[in-house]
């Protein structure tokens, strides 16, 4: 029989005298500093993807994958740091424009046997917090094919993959005239954004963006 066992490794030894420590700075007190968080807010760069389908969505997202945003990416998703769900939708919210407020947040879904191992769904959970800020409702519109599992794949296989990776809710009736903020943490080779946008699309969805916390390097 398999188990499967949480990661309950302390990552800062300074967390053991504080509730968190910026990953940032190791300033005590809050997991990352306005310090540290203005600093990726005003070093982001626009990352230009490569491969688009035609009439592909607008992305927007808060920067490269590296650095300090790898590290608190990192940190919230594999390591089930859930006080970063906070601080990362705030880092989006500031790096996004103004979207309708009828507007809907749909999280890409995360494998089930990956939220099992990790203690949560780290997409839907951003989702909850950056529709907190902005006011708006989530949706879970997506549901994802247990048998794929992007993780480690390479390039061929995530592509091939994707193209099976979701299907839609029938609980879930979608609106033309609304806009649909698809949401995911890292873009890597696109696949599987490609392929839910596709899937919304053909479910009658006309209006699109794509969120994105991180830009990987094997699109670019």
């Amino acid at each position: 029989m398999n188990f499967i066992v949480k990661n309950t490794t302390i990552l800062n030894p300074l967390d053991l005298i504080a509730p968190h420590s910026c990953r940032g700075c190791g300033c005590l007190g809050t997991i990352l500093c306005d310090c540290c968080k203005n600093n990726i807010i005003k070093q982001r760069s626009t990352p230009n993807l490569k491969n688009l389908p035609k009439k592909f969505p607008s992305v927007y997202t808060i920067d490269q994958r590296s650095g300090l945003l790898d590290t608190l990416i990192h940190d919230f998703k594999y390591n089930s740091t859930r006080a970063l769900a906070t601080k990362l939708a705030e880092l989006l919210n500031a790096s996004l424009p103004d979207f309708p407020p009828n507007s809907i947040v749909v999280p890409l879904p995360t494998v089930s046997q990956h939220i099992r191992a990790r203690g949560l769904d780290h997409t839907l959970l951003l989702a909850k917090h950056l529709a907190k800020i902005r006011h708006l409702k989530v949706q879970k519109i997506l549901i994802r094919n247990k048998n794929t599992v992007q993780v480690g794949a390479n390039r061929k296989t995530r592509l091939a993959q994707a193209k099976s990776a979701y299907f839609i809710s029938n609980k879930t009736k979608v609106d033309s005239n609304i806009t649909y903020i698809l949401l995911d943490d890292v873009w890597t080779t696109g696949a599987s954004m490609k392929a839910a946008v596709k899937k919304l699309q053909q479910a009658g969805v006309s209006k699109i963006v794509v969120v994105l916390l991180a830009i990987s390097s094997l699109d670019q």
